[in-house]
């Protein structure tokens, strides 16, 4: 029938995939309802309807859950399994969540067509993974280069701008760091000032410099003086001592980055570590040393600090400098500090090779489908969020250090007898060749050399893609693409996209961007965006603070009890489920009385009629159900 049917006369949405890494929250319960209401009302008035269910394999999210349930059940590491075993208790994983979820979502009355279930990691969606990165490959959009990217040493990944959660230091603080044992607390909020000694120069002569991240000093390749700088004009050219590399140290000029007010006016240059000092390196074609290695210790290159976790070494070498009379001074320093949301590390700029999408062109059409009026976003307000993060784009960094989620269809390429070549040296990258199966990509290879494919050995990428990737292909994977199939004739594009504004770039964006470049076409043409779920006290509904509410919890109801054993039987840390569980004993002294489906959806609702963020009170819920009772 849909086949038949115009445009105008049907209406078909896809579900924001919610993730397997858990059971929904009342966020998800909020989605559902507003979706569900709208599929209702499209059906009622005649339309053919199709609202499809899936959910979302996550992958860092996912890996790092169960991840931490091994660790806390069994006192095992993923590696003291290996990729195979792991990735099968993860597989065991997402089926227990993938059923509770499916079971919720019936729970809440939701029509969605069952029948159509997908999940991001089905053989034909991960089909259409493939099939999305070679295209963008092919296309000449995706490529491999080694940059600063936002690490996370915990998860011994990089990790995406989402995954990153951002708090503001006013001066000195303590906060405990991951992986880090020798210490509870570690300093941070300060900027620390040392001084390099020049070499040659007169007697005491020194150029000082200052750092709020002192463990990278080890890396350091140059010290940068404005030009203009009278100061320093006879120390230009000249070299200082690194006090403990047996490393000389270059003077050099940079108008771009050096502010001669600021501090002492010289600058240490760390172009592995720093992405201001990233550029500095690039511009005087400087050498990029890395001294961390990937879970956050000072690499062998690091003298007499090889192998410190990182901020044991930023301690020690205080010490060593105010031993070597080099230290300086410290003082308070107002910084913002990037935190792994999922780790709660602090977040390392990385020099690593990944694969990256180029989005200028896509993000340059998808500013335009907005401006036309092509695509709406409601409420229109957040537009102006839209051209904000699509004018300017950076390229995206799709590739992640774990082992659950799509593999990426790359594959280095080495000549039988010949000497091993590092798949990691940028002069090598020839070397990398893509395929939507191993057996292409060694055709592909045998071309590119001019030798015969059974000269060549294939080794492929062991990273994943990220999540976003595959999330955002969604609307037409679900319905078969890349192949041309009766259900992408009848229901792709599809009408309109509801979710949260939060992943209003990190998702949409992304789903819009690929649609055009991929099927040429618009996945939807409307946008709506709702308001966040917050508890009655304005916080996030988050696991990591044990806030959480199942939707089940308010259908059926829950006692205090029921939700404490709850936060004990989760992921948080030992020192925080105190503080979760006075929490819930704050929220629901008597637990949480049972309300029903529809008061629940009938209250979620009516708190979007105020169009902000929903601190979602189940007193309010309650009395809807006294109501719904009435109209019954």
């Amino acid at each position: 029938m849909a086949l038949t049917k115009a445009y105008e006369e049907k209406f078909v949405m896809v579900i924001p995939p919610p993730n397997v890494t858990g059971n929904l929250h009342l966020g998800h319960a909020l989605t559902d309802s507003i979706e569900d209401t709208l599929a209702r009302w499209h059906r009622m008035n005649g339309k053919v309807t199709l609202w499809v269910p899936g959910t979302d394999h996550a992958g860092i999210a996912t890996q790092t859950v169960v991840e931490k349930r091994l660790k806390k059940e069994e006192g095992l590491l993923r590696h003291d399994l290996g990729r195979e075993k792991f990735i099968q208790r993860v597989w065991d994983w997402k089926e227990t969540y993938a059923t509770n979820i499916r079971g919720q979502i019936e729970r809440l009355g939701a029509s969605v067509d069952w029948t159509r279930e997908a999940f991001t990691m089905d053989s034909n969606l991960s089909r259409a993974v493939t099939e999305a990165f070679v295209r963008f490959y092919d296309d000449g959009l995706l490529y491999r280069d080694t940059r600063l990217i936002n690490w996370s040493c915990a998860l011994q990944s990089a990790i995406s701008e989402i995954e990153v959660d951002y708090i503001d230091l006013e001066g000195r603080t303590m906060l405990s760091v991951p992986n880090h044992k020798e210490r509870e607390k570690y300093e941070f909020g300060t900027i620390t000032s040392f001084a390099y000694k020049v070499i040659g120069g007169e007697e005491g002569e020194e150029i000082v410099v200052a750092t709020t991240r002192l463990e990278t000093m080890l890396g350091d390749v140059a010290v940068a003086v404005h030009p203009d700088d009278t100061r320093y004009k006879h120390l230009q050219g000249k070299f200082l001592q690194h006090p403990f590399i047996d490393r000389k140290i270059p003077v050099i000029t940079d108008g771009e980055l050096v502010d001669m007010s600021f501090g002492t006016g010289a600058v240490k240059i760390t172009p592995a570590h720093d992405p201001n000092d990233y550029q500095c390196g690039k511009r005087h074609n400087l050498e990029f040393i890395i001294v961390l290695t990937e879970d956050g210790k000072i690499a062998s290159n690091g003298g007499m600090f090889a192998g410190m976790m990182r901020y044991d070494a930023r301690v020690k070498m205080e010490e060593e400098m105010t031993r070597h009379n080099i230290l300086r001074g410290k003082e308070n320093n107002k910084m913002r500090l990037g935190l792994c949301s999922r780790s709660g590390d602090i977040i390392e700029p990385y020099l690593t090779p990944q694969w990256y999408v180029n989005c200028n062109s896509m993000a340059k059409r998808a500013v335009e489908v907005v401006k036309s009026g092509e695509l709406k976003i409601v409420p229109t307000m957040h537009e102006n969020t839209w051209y904000h993060w699509l004018d300017n784009i950076r390229d995206w960094c799709i590739s992640r250090q774990l082992w659950w989620g799509h593999r990426i269809p790359a594959y280095f390429v080495r000549i039988k007898g010949e000497r091993e070549k590092d798949k990691n040296d940028p002069a090598n990258s020839d070397r990398w060749v893509v395929g939507r199966s191993e057996e292409e990509a060694r055709e592909r290879g045998a071309v590119r050399l001019g030798l015969l494919k059974s000269e060549l050995e294939l080794f492929q990428d062991d990273d994943v893609l990220d999540t976003w990737f595959s999330s955002g292909i969604f609307p037409f994977s679900v319905f078969g693409w890349p192949n041309n199939t009766k259900d992408l004739e009848a229901f792709y594009p599809t009408a309109l996209l509801e979710t949260g504004l939060d992943i209003l770039f990190f998702w949409v964006a992304r789903m819009v961007m690929m649609g055009l470049q991929l099927t040429d076409k618009l996945p939807f043409t409307t946008v709506y965006l709702h308001a966040m779920v917050r508890d009655k006290n304005g916080r996030k509904m988050s696991k990591s603070l044990g806030n959480v509410i199942d939707p089940n919890e308010v259908i059926n109801g829950c006692s205090l009890v029921s939700l404490l054993d709850k936060i004990d039987a989760g992921n948080l840390p030992p020192k925080e489920i105190e503080k979760a569980k006075e929490g819930q004993k704050s929220d629901f002294p008597e637990g949480i009385p049972e309300c029903g489906a529809d008061a629940l959806r009938f209250g979620l609702l009516a708190y979007t009629v105020q169009g902000r963020d929903v601190n979602l009170d189940i007193k309010r819920v309650v009395g809807y159900r006294q109501f719904c009772n009435k109209v019954w």
